[in-house]
């Protein structure tokens, strides 16, 4: 008798990219046999990504040489929704400045718009995207133009993004440089907003879908808005700690280890008079303080932290920082 996974719950996948699937050019370990193994349970998969350095194209190829089954059309990008959002505010034939990679000035021309490269061809809109050739100079043109007051669009605000040899700066890092130079704010496309994922779900027609991602503040917190079920991942930018700690619209409503862990069974979560039990790990809430009773650093262990913690404080909205105190050691 085949053991019921996690995955069985949903009828569809929407997959963070990077620290999910891949971190710089190499799969995460049983990440591309995780994807591979959907389409045997009936479960639909698509990609959604803040990634703007790349086509969908370009993505799926990158997809299928890892071993994961990828078609450009399951490919849904931040350039993608930001290419419609400035479709939607600007005439068609506007001229847009590119500030970023040539698939992101694709998705421009696509929606009808001139992409150009200099502040002094007079674009009615600037839009800005990742791109690892990204310097000085593209950044100031980005800058001249902002500050004359044109309407600016960003593709995504992250951060940070994972690489085989760590955590490096992303789009938000360059957005926050203009951003600086100008006082002025973008419009943000990608996630954490919704049309994504909406977009997602509506290629595949899938009415109970799940966002698995690795980061908080975009994959979950926009799979959260969305509507949906949401996965994280501890392989790539935030930790157990974090979800932990996290502001209530950013908590996910699951925990996994990797994608591995989609057909493994996802234990049950029991109150019991202020005690939360998973499996044999518990957690209960003393003021700041979690006490966890499992192996410490158990998966288990912190996802009846994180449910004991959370139920004591339901509505968050900046982070928190319980104390942690594991009642049994490793080993014990």
């Amino acid at each position: 008798m085949r053991v019921t996974g996690l995955v069985e719950a949903f009828d569809a996948i929407l997959s963070d990219l990077d620290g999910v699937v891949y971190a710089g050019p190499s799969a995460i370990p049983g990440a591309t046999e995780a994807l591979s193994a959907l389409a045997g349970r009936g479960v639909g998969l698509a990609y959604v990504t803040n990634n703007a350095s790349r086509s969908p194209e370009q993505v799926a190829a990158h997809l299928r040489e890892l071993g994961a089954p990828a078609t450009p059309e399951q490919v849904v990008t931040s350039p993608q929704a930001a290419a419609r959002l400035l479709a939607e505010r600007i005439p068609a034939g506007s001229r847009v400045l590119i500030t970023g990679s040539e698939a992101l000035a694709d998705e421009v021309r696509s929606a009808g718009l001139e992409p150009v490269w200099s502040a002094a061809e007079e674009p009615v809109a600037v839009v800005q995207g990742f791109d690892p050739g990204l310097g000085w100079k593209d950044l100031a043109e980005a800058s001249y133009a902002v500050a004359a007051g044109i309407l600016w669009v960003a593709t995504n605000t992250d951060l940070s993004i994972p690489q085989a040899r760590g955590i490096a700066p992303g789009n938000g890092t360059l957005v926050a440089a203009v951003r600086a130079a100008t006082g002025a704010e973008p419009l943000v496309a990608g996630k954490p907003e919704v049309p994504l994922f909406h977009a997602a779900a509506a290629r595949l027609g899938a009415s109970h879908p799940a966002v698995v991602g690795d980061r908080l503040d975009t994959d979950i917190l926009g799979g959260n808005r969305a509507g949906y079920a949401t996965i994280l991942v501890l392989t790539g930018v935030n930790t157990a700690r974090d979800a932990l700690n996290a502001l209530t619209l950013e908590r996910p409503t699951h925990l996994i280890a990797d994608l591995g862990a989609l057909y493994e069974p996802y234990p049950e979560t029991v109150h019991d008079d202020g005690v939360w039990r998973v499996g044999e790990a518990s957690a209960a809430v003393d003021g700041n303080v979690v006490t966890v009773t499992a192996v410490e650093d158990s998966l288990d262990g912190w996802r009846a932290a994180c449910a004991a913690w959370w139920a004591a404080h339901p509505d968050e909205d900046t982070a928190t920082s319980p104390e942690l105190l594991w009642a049994r050691r490793a080993g014990s």
